[in-house]
């Protein structure tokens, strides 16, 4: 008997010849332009002292308030394998004139040498989640060779340093870019430098500093500024702003891809039905191809989600199939839809953990959602929505109209901005839509939480708490977490 030597042969992959560790003091010290102390590997990169692990790169930068060289101790004691500085110290080191900017340059490096697909992901509302999800799916069709950004590490230090990360075998990398005043996508697009970049939604958020919903389009608009050529974009065909978005990237000589319900959108919603678990099951429209799907996060907004990231994934030739199980495998994330079982008295209490980011948009999202959730009371923890500026008063009362379209039974309202939403509920009586419920307005979040032990939980309640990050009912979570079935 025979054997054929071709099977014998494993597939060559140019990859096979990449070094394993992430970086090592050669190249770290080419791409930074600096001066390497002795030879050394690393395996990670970090830039807070408290969050280094064994093998990380250690990078001392400067902010407004403190100075990253006076953590090294912390971060060699943590395991640091060396650390970016910019004068001479015992341990390992890579010697440069401006850790920051090493940093960028760093960035580059690793952005240049990746054979992979990259998406950006930006938007008012959802990008984290949508970035997750595709994560999610390129890594399940790659076998785990896909990388993204971790948290929210959208901004200009986030985004350098999550592409410092990228290992050099990657096969796919997604990137999440925020703002919140004009240009700053640019810069960081530029640097990302995608082959898909998508929108989410436009909304308004940071309208403090941008001043009107156009003009946060224009600000979105930015990530298509740093496509390669034959880039897409990928556009949600519902918005108000859809005819805005679509010509700044005909501008670039881009390709456009829009999802959403509009009937001439290129990833189509055909159908979502609900499912026992909350979530939906989606068919879609590709224009060749028709795909069915479950979407495991509950609420409209994730099936729109889910048809951004069907677009994305089939834009950089991804395995759609895979993004599918993924979809439907997807939990919720820590203070964005992570939900938890509460024991109370009767039973168990849902909590829905929205306390890292809130909006207008956001807010009636997820007060719809709760409003389709089956409960016995329906009560509400909503933090002030921050950097609304002059619509401040405005966007806070008018959350009257979805709370009652929720039929939430009690909000406990929190921080300064949440008085106008207060005063509207105020104001007593009904409405078209219904009676207004009972309400409390807090400080901070050690009232609230006084304020909802007071109000009592029992079994068969429904708690969402959402608010900006900045209001804290993230420890409000934590305090009522504690006691997780």
């Amino acid at each position: 008997m025979s054997t054929n030597p071709a099977l014998l042969q494993w597939p060559a992959d140019p990859r096979d010849a990449l070094g394993l560790a992430l970086w090592d003091s050669v190249a770290l010290a080419e791409a930074m332009g600096g001066t390497a102390s002795t030879a050394f590997q690393c395996s990670g990169v970090e830039i807070d002292s408290r969050d280094v692990v064994a093998g990380d790169l250690f990078f001392a930068l400067k902010g407004e308030s403190t100075d990253g060289h006076r953590f090294l101790d912390k971060a060699f004691a943590n395991g640091a394998a060396a650390a970016v500085v910019d004068r001479p110290i015992a341990q390992p080191h890579i010697l440069v004139a401006d850790p920051s900017a090493a940093l960028e340059a760093l960035a580059a490096a690793a952005r240049g040498r990746v054979d992979a697909r990259i998406i950006g992901v930006t938007g008012s509302v959802g990008k984290t989640g949508v970035k997750e999800a595709l994560f999610a799916a390129l890594d399940r069709g790659s076998r785990g060779a896909a990388h993204r950004s971790v948290k929210s590490y959208n901004n200009h230090v986030g985004v350098p340093l999550s592409l410092a990360r990228m290992p050099a075998r990657s096969l796919f990398g997604v990137f999440e870019m925020g703002m919140n005043h004009a240009g700053e996508i640019a810069a960081l697009t530029r640097q990302v430098r995608p082959d898909v970049a998508v929108i989410t939604t436009i909304a308004p958020a940071h309208i403090e500093m941008l001043g009107s919903e156009e003009a946060i389009a224009d600000a979105k608009a930015e990530i298509f500024a740093g496509l390669l050529p034959g880039g897409t974009a990928v556009i949600p065909a519902d918005s108000p702003h859809r005819a805005r978005l679509v010509r700044h990237a005909r501008e670039l000589g881009v390709k456009v891809v829009t999802f959403g319900r509009a009937a001439d959108a290129d990833v189509r919603l055909l159908d979502a039905l609900p499912i026992a678990s909350g979530g939906s099951l989606v068919t879609a429209d590709m224009g060749d191809r028709r795909l069915c799907y479950t979407v495991a996060e509950p609420g409209d907004h994730w099936v729109t989600n889910s048809l951004a990231v069907m677009a994305a994934i089939r834009a950089v030739d991804g395995d759609l199939g895979a993004a599918g199980l993924a979809l439907a495998e997807m939990g919720g994330l820590a203070g964005r839809g992570a939900r938890h079982r509460i024991p109370a008295a009767g039973g168990n209490v849902l909590l829905i953990d929205e306390s890292y980011n809130a909006n207008p948009a956001s807010m009636r999202a997820t007060l719809a959602q709760l409003g389709q959730t089956p409960a016995a009371r329906r009560i509400v923890v909503l933090g002030a929505m921050k950097e609304l500026g002059d619509f401040a008063p405005g966007f806070h009362a008018q959350l009257v109209e979805p709370l009652l379209a929720a039929k939430v039974d009690h909000a406990i309202l929190v921080g300064a901005e949440m008085r106008f939403l207060a005063d509207a509920l105020g104001k007593g009586g009904g409405s078209a839509l219904g009676n207004l419920p009972g309400f409390a307005h807090c400080e901070g979040p050690d009232e609230a939480i006084a304020a909802l032990e007071q109000y009592g939980l029992t079994g068969g309640d429904a708690i969402l708490v959402k608010g900006s990050n900045s209001v804290g009912l993230a420890q409000l979570v934590a305090h009522f977490v504690a006691r997780e079935a």
